[in-house]
């Protein structure tokens, strides 16, 4: 991913695969990576993350294919009621989507099929033993973070009364030494010459 510096200069980033994910919120989201199931190559495009809802129903003209997908015990439960053909066609459908990874919360193991059919799709499952609703929660803004849009600004910045006072201007100006008489007065210093700022 690639974000715009103000003089138009694209600003990399390291894109956000599902092995990334899984070794930065291993133990914040309770992690484990389903053996046998895709590769943890699969890269991460959406900030957005949700449940598959009736694409399981076998409707998926306006599902989100290309989101992070979350199977809770809702999910599971219904997928135990269906028999082993029907399963069989709904996860097929459900993994035919470019999914780049799925969790499975609360503890709970996906069934054979499923891993069978991720393992087909090169989709990663992992499970969490949070429940469903505390994994949302901290899921969320850490996808958010990361998605936010950073660029890089040349300048000296300070932290005046919890306020952040960029000072820019051409090299040798006296951006550092306006901070440092800054410091001197008992403000903060957080950055200086090289400073990267993120919207979130």
């Amino acid at each position: 991913r690639a974000s715009r510096r103000p003089d138009g200069a694209p600003v990399k980033k390291q894109s956000l695969t599902a092995g990334r994910l899984l070794e930065r919120m291993r133990d914040t989201l309770q992690l484990a990576h389903v053996d046998g199931t895709g590769t943890l190559e699969r890269e991460i495009t959406s900030p957005n993350i949700s449940s598959p809802g009736l694409v399981l129903a076998g409707y998926t003209e306006r599902f989100p294919g290309h989101r992070l997908q979350v199977f809770g015990e809702t999910e599971i439960t219904y997928l135990a009621t269906r028999d082993a053909a029907e399963r069989a066609r709904v996860l097929e459908l459900f993994f035919s989507h470019a999914i780049p990874c799925v969790f499975v919360t609360k503890g709970m193991h996906p069934p054979d099929d499923m891993v069978t059919a991720a393992a087909v799709a090169r989709v990663p499952i992992l499970t969490s033993t949070l429940k469903t609703n505390e994994f949302f929660t901290r899921i969320k803004p850490w996808l958010e973070d990361e998605f936010a849009p950073t660029t890089s600004l040349h300048g000296s910045l300070a932290d005046v009364f919890g306020v952040g006072l960029l000072l820019v201007g051409r090299s040798g100006i006296g951006k550092s030494e306006c901070v440092l008489d800054l410091v001197e007065r008992g403000h903060r210093l957080v950055a200086d010459d090289l400073v990267f700022a993120k919207r979130r």
